[in-house]
Order: structure tokens, then sequence, then C-alpha cells
């Protein structure tokens, strides 16, 4: 079996769907399945070209065996609608064009969503290379972007659901990432085969008992901070104000810390907030290589997990939930719906507060500081449920028997 992934994000790159395709490809590899990818020129989150590749139309390069073909984009600073589509279609044209002549004939293409419009290369290059398309979809759009506020021309909103509608009607088979896209598309596309792909973790990756860290004592952390940490895109779906909110809260206890670890498109926002506010329990981290994360979760106490008070988000699996629960760390997640169903009410394996709440978040933080023994079981519960559920060894391995009509 052959299969080319077609996504603008993958490793050098760190973000969510970077971490999961990858993981997923090299276990595929490992199957038997023959491996290429064909990804822009990494950029991501700094959107800036990463230096070897700079004024690069096209580079060829191989990974853990596995052959990458890197197209030009285009990407600027602003965040502006203008420039995020000038980014996304320029992509689409370079991946076109370079998958038409550079990959071979497959037996499955596996397109990456968001960004929806590179289905239209997808949707192409399926046809090009004789392949079925499997169009993955880790982010409903432009349902998201609607209701985040990120897209309110309604020309475009109307002709963005035409095509992820006219996407869907192509694909010979769609993926959801969480079982709340699964449902949404169901019930839209009853005729067509949806298969839930959720994501997962490394658990011998994240061992906590294998791994020593110090990065608390080289961040000028002492043993008795309470470090409650959020890693990930600083950007307009997580609410990240609530942090500093709570962080004001609780600015009496010089014990609790808020970490805020990563970049994006609100991070200046909310340092300004963080210096406007005088916060002295607040502290921004850079992004950090996914090589050092599990020395960082290693070190905090608490891993926290926001997201906006929308119904969008009932459905969203936000990724770094798994490493944190490998890494026997509990959560403290405002997220409703699905993530709270999974992680609060069956795995046990955190607290939940009302997302964009900063007192309910306080109350839950203050809980925990204050009990010890219970972040431990907690942190226990954690890796023993995603162990039992959100394997990658194992969704990648009922992934390929599905792949082969196996049951």
């Amino acid at each position: 079996m052959k299969l080319i992934i077609l996504t603008q994000y993958f490793p050098p790159e760190v973000g969510a769907p970077q971490n999961r395709l990858y993981e997923m490809a090299v276990r595929l590899q490992k199957m038997g399945v023959e491996i290429e990818i064909l990804t822009a020129m990494p950029n991501y989150p700094s959107m800036e070209i990463h230096k070897e590749y700079k004024g690069k139309w096209y580079v060829k390069e191989t990974m853990d065996g596995m052959t990458l073909h890197r197209a030009w984009i285009w990407v600027g600073k602003s965040k502006s609608i203008l420039p995020r589509l000038l980014n996304y279609f320029s992509f689409v044209f370079s991946s076109l064009w370079i998958g038409t002549f550079k990959l071979s004939k497959t037996d499955y293409l596996l397109c990456e969503s968001p960004p929806l419009f590179l289905g239209i290369s997808g949707v192409l290059l399926k046809k090009f290379k004789k392949a079925k398309l499997i169009f993955n979809v880790s982010d409903l759009w432009p349902e998201s972007a609607e209701k985040l506020g990120l897209i309110t021309n309604k020309f475009l909103l109307k002709n963005t659901t035409r095509l992820e509608e006219y996407l869907y009607r192509s694909s010979a088979i769609i993926t959801g990432q969480t079982q709340g896209i699964v449902k949404n598309i169901k019930d839209r596309f009853p005729d067509k085969p949806v298969y839930w792909l959720p994501n997962g973790v490394d658990l011998l990756y994240y061992d906590p008992d294998k791994i020593t860290s110090q990065w608390r004592e080289q961040n000028g952390f002492s043993k008795d901070d309470f470090i409650i940490l959020y890693a990930g895109i600083i950007g307009h779906a997580q609410a990240l104000e609530t942090i500093i909110e709570a962080a004001e809260l609780t600015k009496n206890n010089q014990s609790i810390k808020w970490i805020l670890l990563g970049s994006g498109p609100v991070k200046e926002k909310l340092v300004a907030m963080q210096q406007e506010k005088q916060l002295m329990n607040v502290y921004f981290y850079p992004p950090v290589p996914k090589s050092s994360m599990p020395q960082v979760l290693k070190d905090i106490n608490v891993s926290l997990v926001p997201l906006k008070n929308i119904e969008l988000f009932k459905g969203a699996l936000p990724s770094k939930i798994f490493e944190a629960l490998a890494m026997k760390k509990p959560l403290l997640l405002g997220v409703e719906g699905e993530a709270k169903d999974l992680f609060i009410e069956q795995g046990k394996a955190g607290l939940a507060f009302k997302p964009e709440d900063a007192e309910d978040l306080v109350k839950n933080a203050i809980h925990l500081y204050n009990n010890k023994s219970e972040i431990a079981q907690l942190g226990e519960n954690g890796r023993n449920y995603v162990e039992a559920n959100f394997n990658r060894d194992t969704i990648a391995e009922k992934f390929y028997k599905f792949l082969n009509g196996e049951k």
C-alpha cells in the first residue's frame, strides 16, 4: 500500500497537526506502508521560513526513511484575512504543481484540513495520481472560523461552505479527529464513510518514570512553587485572558505560578495585560521543540487546557491533553462536552472549570494546591486512561486495518 500525506504543516515545525501526522506516518511505515509527504517549507508558528529553506521553490529530503517533498509558500506576519488567504492559496498552488510533477501514483492521498482550501489541491492530485482521497478533518471549517469571528464576510462564508461540502463529496473516506467532528459530518453526509481517527500519545516517549528534568530549577522556580502550565498556540480559540484574570485573583499567593508556553496571535495582548496589571505570578516562554516537552511536563504540577465557551468546542479534544496525562499530570480542563466526558467523567484525570470563568478556575486550582495527594491519584488515573484508549500504536494499527478492509 502507498499513502501520500498532503499537509501544510509538518516537522520540524512545532504543533499539534505536525506531531499527529508525523507520528501516524512513521507507524504506518513500520507496518509496510510506503509513505510520501507533500508539505510546505517550515515556517509555523513564527510565520517566517526557516533559514535553510529560504528562497527555495522545492526541496526533496528524507525523514526517518520517509520521502518529503517541500514546496514554496508565501508567509507574512499580518493577522488580517487577506494575508492569511494568500498564505493558504500560495501552498495550494505550489503543492499542486510539485505534486503533479514530483509524486508518483498512489493508493491513497490523505489531505489534512484545515486549511480547508488545501482540499482543492487534494481533489486535483487524487485525480492525477489515480488515488482515493482521504479528507482528514481536524477542525470544522468554515464553521469554527465563523464562530470565532475570524471570518465575517458572508460571501466568503457561503463559498467556503460550498467548498467544504464539495470536498466531502469528492472524498472516498472522511476522517475526523474527534467524535463530535465525526457526528457532524455523518449527520450531513450519511452516505459517506466517516472514520474516527483520534489524536493520541507515544507512551514510550512520554514516560515520567524514565525522564529526569532540571527545567524547574533552570528557570528559577523552587520545589515548593505550584506550577500551572498552559502550553500551546496562544490564539483566539483558547480564551487565555482567563489565565491572566485567574493570576490576578491569586496574586497574593506567591507559591502559585501561571506559565504560558508558546506563541501565537494574541500573545502580545496577553503580555500587555500582564504588564498593565503588574502580575509577578505570570510567566511567558517561547515554544519549545517536541524533544523538550517531556522535561517541561515532568517539572510542573498541573496542565491547564482552556477553550472559549462556544458550542463548537464541545466536540474539541485539544492535543496537549494526551501528553500531560501520559506524564501523570492532572488537568484543569476548561472545555465542555467530549473532552470533559472522556477525561474528567470517565478518566478521572483532573478537574473541570467553566470555560472563560476565572473564578471557577481559581477555585479548582486552589483545591489542587491544597490537596497534593489527590494530584498524584489524578495523575495515575490519567496515565492509565490514555494508555487504554489513546495509544498512538493502537490508533495507527486500527487505521491500517481499516484501509485494508479488515475488521
